[in-house]
């Protein structure tokens, strides 16, 4: 009988949502055994072709084969009894329940038949064969970032899965967790598992992948082995064009520029009522740009909203210029010079239903020339707002469509350009290119830079330990509400800001920074 080479094949598969091509005519061959990336921009078709394979959307046309039989993915259930299991960007599991019970929910198979005693022993059993790691009997809340990936991962093999697609999976992780995980694919793959993986970091594709799929616009650029190819190559069939990707931020002392934000002994109340900010303090200089780093739900995304006005202090003081702010609501901060680029793109940093032109002056349309009286100036709106869209590459059907409608990078340099055009003295950007393609991260990397040279301060909150190398001046560290001492960049590596993040070291020791 002859031996099966591709594992699964796609032929002229098609997809469309209304006018928009999402997939365009693809074909797309995985090998058994092979760990396989999928690059593309954003908006290139990677999410939707995956989500079909995973029987959430179907195709308009084409075939698709597992094992050399053409199939019929019409649900997630017809998915997983192909043997295709994914796991996604934001994990599906339910944090109130344990980690055993996560990994049977929707399994169709009798599982009253299977005792807590086989069920912990089987999962073990997966754990141990596949070198991945985790405690069945624990409550998902209570696992850390690294093991609810590894969580996800045994679900679907324990649902018998040969085919495991991966999408982002180091997004949320610290770097050691990273390279676990990168072991882990080749120790999948040696026992015959076949990996797909879609990445916006190409050292991670050269890393672990043995072939790669470009996308672009919908269609396939190029299927090409690793071993054939590089990074500047790939980055340039990505977007069509060369990408400079090298940042010039020059190191500076800023020990005697001005203060622009003080904040003493902070704390503040999670979303569920506990301790998510406990006794931070920090300083921001004029032109400094400062890096948080940290693993998701340590603190970060509260202790900027309560930065920005959005989150109630229970203790603490924060001043701007020397003036504190007393009245903790978001307009007090906005008037002092701050603005804000959430995680939360849609619902915090936009108004989903409101047009291009109407979000992107949010914050000037009651300053000439736009407000004339008591009146919306809207052909005044329509110019500033459409040149502002231009300058940033703000790519829409019509700049009169709802936001919701813009693709993520595209609402981001969206939110970019509203909250630079006010001249800030300071932009907190949390998390400012999760989720974009090289061309746009490319993009708001040189629009911190050139605001810094005007002396703007940025406080950078983001779980990219290389961006953080890129473009910081003094990186801190948030660990369970807590920040770490700040540091200068050059006293400080990748590994050893992964070690805080996981714990190891709550505090970056002060004999390694340098005295001078």
């Amino acid at each position: 009988m002859e031996k099966i080479k591709y594992v699964l094949e796609l032929k002229d598969i098609s997809k469309s949502f209304s006018d928009v091509i999402a997939n365009d005519h693809i074909n797309l061959k995985i090998k058994k055994g092979n760990i396989h990336a999928i690059l593309g921009e954003n908006g290139a078709g990677k999410s939707t072709l995956m989500n079909i394979l995973a029987g959430l959307y179907h195709p308009d046309n084409g075939d698709i084969l597992v094992n050399g039989r053409k199939v019929k993915i019409s649900s997630p259930r017809d998915s997983i009894d192909l043997g295709i299991g994914m796991v996604h960007q934001h994990f599906k599991l339910v944090d109130t329940i344990n980690v055993a019970e996560n990994i049977i929910i929707g399994w169709h198979e009798q599982k009253w038949l299977l005792s807590k005693k086989l069920l912990f022993n089987k999962i073990k059993k997966i754990s141990n064969k596949y070198d991945l790691p985790v405690r069945p009997d624990v409550l998902v809340s209570d696992i850390s970032v690294g093991e609810k990936q590894r969580v996800e991962i045994v679900k679907m093999l324990f649902r018998n899965a040969e085919i495991l697609i991966l999408d982002e999976p180091t997004s949320v992780l610290a770097p050691q967790e990273c390279e676990k995980l990168f072991k882990n694919f080749m120790d999948l793959k040696s026992k015959g598992k076949t990996i797909i993986f879609i990445s916006h970091k190409l050292s991670e594709v050269m890393e672990v992948a043995d072939t790669i799929t470009v996308l672009r616009r919908g269609k396939v650029i190029k299927n090409i082995d690793k071993t054939d190819t590089n990074p500047k190559e790939l980055a340039r069939m990505m977007v069509g064009r060369e990408v400079e990707t090298t940042l010039k931020n020059i190191q500076r002392d800023f020990k005697d520029s001005e203060t622009v934000l003080k904040a003493e002994k902070l704390k503040a109340f999670g979303d569920k009522g506990e301790i998510a900010i406990n006794d931070v303090s920090l300083t921001i200089k004029k032109g400094e740009i400062l890096a948080i780093a940290g693993v998701s739900g340590n603190g970060q995304k509260e202790l900027a909203e309560a930065l920005t006005g959005l989150r109630y202090l229970i203790h603490g003081k924060i001043f701007v210029h020397g003036k504190e702010i007393k009245k903790f609501k978001s307009i007090e901060f906005i008037n002092n010079g701050i603005s804000h680029v959430p995680a939360d793109r849609m619902n915090v940093g936009s108004i989903p239903s409101f047009s291009c032109i109407e979000n992107v002056i949010l914050k000037t349309y009651k300053n000439k020339p736009i407000k004339n009286g008591m009146f919306i100036n809207f052909k005044e709106a329509n110019r500033l707002g459409g040149y502002l869209l231009k300058k940033y590459d703000v790519r829409m059907a019509s700049p009169s469509l709802p936001v919701k409608l813009l693709s993520g990078g595209n609402l981001q340099k969206l939110i970019l350009a509203r909250e630079i055009s006010c001249k800030p003295n300071l932009i907190i950007a949390v998390h400012p290119t999760y989720g974009l393609d090289i061309a746009a991260i490319n993009m708001v990397h040189n629009i911190f830079l050139e605001e810094q040279k005007k002396g703007t301060a940025i406080l950078l909150i983001s779980e990219d330990l290389e961006e953080i190398m890129a473009l910081a001046d003094e990186i801190a560290v948030m660990y369970r509400g807590r920040l770490s001492q700040k540091r200068n960049k050059r006293d400080c590596t990748i590994e050893k800001i992964g070690y805080v993040m996981m714990g190891i070291h709550q505090e970056i020791k002060e004999e390694n920074i340098d005295k001078n």
